[in-house]
């Protein structure tokens, strides 16, 4: 019988009414709560230019939050690796990693974090014209940040004389994320633990984590993080609540979110209230195709069978849970709620933390987590 892990998702969302500086420190208290609840990882997005999300730099977000936590480990849920240059992205993980040794992931992605004019703003290079297809520079990115992490240049490679400051025993642990076939392929070539954003884009969830698992080749170049079997997570969304009434109440301020987003529309996360009437003005939305739900809502018993079918299905040991609504204390009780239904337990200092709620015993063991 296998052990799955639950973690968690904050991408910082503000609600109306409310300020990006209060979202911010909302992220602050959800990690130390869910670090006490016994959740594995606690991971921070990164989006650029939005009202809705406050979390524009999860690096500088997961240093105060290391700060208040003690054993949770930390990580990007993504960084945006086109943004940036590989060199700095290494330096970056490795200054958090000598200031929480053993604590860090480094969560890599491929999208914009933003709109086209964001993108812009953010590109490295602006020499083509406006219109021009910009060349993918992604997996020669993703190479080099291995390289620089784990020592991996040829000795007659000029970026093997450099000392990717500051130095110290071990690398951030790598993870790709994605929620396209694209990921799913790269993340089985390179050898990396694979994150689906199935909360994001869910109709192709099953074959992107079995495309992963059964293409996955080794990589001996990540050294002590190296994984010798395939490890991926699914990341979901969750509301949990005492009734079902409450919690798909709840649930319809990320409904209208949603909706508004596949409008371009960011503002704020409305308050239950404030949905209800909107989603009425947009009349019948198409349902949602999804093989699993992208948000599992409702009693605590409910969303616990519901996620350990899906874990079965895809043969997968690890969730990372994102939930948003308009009310901080509202979310707080719904990870706790979700913590008590799989028997979570809190972290003893110094060591990590696992869930205890059992899988079929179909399900394969995880591969090792370093």
């Amino acid at each position: 019988m296998s052990n799955l892990r639950l973690s968690v998702l904050d991408q910082s969302p503000v609600a109306s009414g409310s300020t990006p500086s209060q979202a911010l420190q909302n992220s602050i208290s959800l990690a130390q709560h869910v670090e006490a609840l016994g959740f594995h990882r606690f991971w921070m997005s990164e989006h650029h230019a939005m009202d809705l999300l406050a979390c524009t730099a999860p690096e500088i977000l997961l240093a105060r939050i290391g700060a208040a936590t003690s054993t949770i480990r930390l990580g990007s849920g993504g960084v945006m690796l086109p943004h940036y240059t590989p060199l700095k992205v290494a330096e970056t993980f490795r200054t958090l990693l000598a200031l929480y040794p053993g604590r860090i992931d480094l969560g890599i992605g491929r999208a914009l974090g933003g709109g086209p004019v964001e993108a812009t703003a953010l590109r490295r290079y602006r020499d083509a014209p406006p219109n021009a297809i910009q060349r993918d520079d992604f997996p020669d990115q993703l190479s080099e940040l291995i390289a620089f992490l784990h020592h991996g240049f040829p000795a007659g490679h000029p970026f093997s004389r450099i000392t990717v400051s500051p130095e110290s025993p071990g690398a951030p642990d790598i993870w790709l994320l994605g929620s396209s076939m694209w990921s799913s392929t790269a993340a089985a070539e390179f050898g990396l633990p694979y994150a689906f954003a199935h909360f994001f884009s869910g109709e192709g969830t099953r074959h992107a984590i079995e495309h992963y698992q059964a293409n996955f080749r080794a990589n001996p170049g990540l050294e002590g993080n190296a994984r010798k079997q395939p490890e991926a997570m699914a990341a979901i969304g969750v509301i949990c609540a005492e009734t079902q009434s409450e919690a798909d109440r709840l649930a319809l301020s990320v409904r209208l979110l949603q909706l508004r987003i596949r409008m371009n529309d960011r503002r704020p996360v409305a308050t239950p209230e404030e949905a209800a009437i909107e989603l009425l003005q947009h009349g019948p939305q198409p349902p949602d195709r999804s093989e699993f739900p992208r948000y599992f809502v409702g009693t605590p018993d409910k969303v616990k069978a519901e996620i350990l079918d899906m874990a079965a299905r895809l043969r997968i040991h690890e969730f990372v849970v994102n939930t948003i609504t308009h009310d901080h204390a509202a979310r707080l009780r719904s990870y706790a709620l979700l913590a008590e239904a799989f028997a979570l337990s809190p972290p003893s200092t110094g060591a990590a933390t696992s869930a205890q709620t059992p899988l079929p015993a179909s399900v394969p063991e995880p591969a090792q987590t370093i």
